[in-house]
């Protein structure tokens, strides 16, 4: 077992919900951690387009604000380049000579992915492809790739384990599971030690993404109805950022995590509607309505993670009901804020 300390860690996407937090984490472990991004997917300069207009803009923009101020208070260093620029981010990445490299950029909602397929492949699999012709080079110790739930398609029960056979649904899906093929490859031929991570349905504080959590929150919070795709009954792992956040923290120290993949997940599947119900008990008068579903959205379940269990120690300590007490009290709490902010200059 390994410590994070002095260790340098360089995380792609790091400006993002998962890579901030993860950022944090490790600042505050000893890591030396530090942050590429081009702040252009789901992020600041996204959010700050004249042309994007749409609902929760002012919040999102401030929830990136707080990411970087959180960032700068952390010391973590933020390099703004563009990892879709070969040479650039070579050039970058060698200047920080990292020993660790986490590659987390991608286009993070498949429903995106599908409307725009190629903008996808450019900020997920050519970003991938030249951080890890960076990291053949012989200095990097583990290349972490973050894959997701997405690429098992349909599960073919209520459980999946590393070992299920993976058959994506849509654009998102099939580029995630490519990647993993193509982190492997370079194991393969050039030695690079990897590991896979595999999230579900992660949700927590600064997420901009537009998750399932996310918009039932903010729809109740805004007092509209809570709108379901299909009957309620299909079921997700749902994930709070506090427990990946710890997996990864294992990953990077265990030496069994290496060239390995794992499920990162709470580790339980719950309905829509439960959470939905759960939700109705912090917010009694929401209305909940449902709509068909998607075609491209897989059935899915519980991702074993008895793998990272046994390997790593893993061990998650959020279950749906104590995730979403501590995201509801955190949105309140931002939202009173709001307020505030407003009467203040108002």
């Amino acid at each position: 077992m390994r410590s994070v300390k002095g260790r340098k860690i360089v995380l792609i996407g790091g400006a993002g919900f998962i890579g901030h937090h993860l950022a944090l984490a490790l600042a505050e472990e000893g890591g030396e951690v530090s942050v590429i991004d081009s702040l252009q997917v789901n992020n600041l300069l996204t959010f700050s387009s004249a042309d994007h207009e749409g609902v929760g803009r002012e919040l999102y923009l401030s929830m990136l604000n707080r990411r970087l101020e959180l960032l700068r208070e952390a010391r973590v260093p933020l390099h703004i380049q563009d990892a879709r620029d070969y040479h650039l981010l070579s050039r970058q990445l060698d200047e920080i000579k990292p020993q660790v490299v986490v590659h987390l950029a991608a286009v993070a909602h498949a429903g995106k992915s599908n409307k725009d397929p190629y903008s996808t492949f450019d900020h997920s699999l050519r970003t991938l492809e030249n951080a890890l012709d960076y990291a053949r080079g012989g200095n990097v110790e583990q290349f972490i790739y973050f894959s997701s739930s997405m690429v098992y398609g349909d599960f073919p029960g209520s459980t999946v384990t590393e070992e299920s056979p993976c058959e994506p649904l849509g654009i998102y899906g099939a580029l995630k599971f490519s990647g993993e093929k193509l982190v492997i490859a370079y194991q393969q031929v050039f030695g690079l030690p990897y590991t896979i991570v595999r999230p579900s349905a992660l949700y927590g504080p600064r997420c901009v993404s537009r998750r399932v959590v996310q918009v039932f929150i903010e729809s109740a919070l805004r007092g509209e109805d809570i709108v379901i795709e299909g009957d309620g009954s299909d079921k997700l792992d749902f994930t709070y950022i506090d427990d990946v956040v710890g997996g990864l923290l294992r990953v990077m120290t265990h030496d069994k995590a290496v060239n390995q993949i794992f499920n990162l997940t709470y580790g339980q599947a719950r309905s829509i509607s439960e959470l939905a119900e759960l939700v109705k008990e912090y917010f009694a008068d929401i209305k909940v309505v449902y709509v068909p579903k998607d075609r491209l959205v897989p059935d899915r379940g519980t991702l074993d993670v008895e793998k990272a269990r046994r390997l790593l120690g893993y061990e998650p300590q959020y279950s749906l009901e104590t995730g979403l007490k501590d995201y509801i009290d955190w949105y309140q709490l931002v939202q009173k804020r709001q307020y505030e902010r407003a009467g203040a200059t108002g």
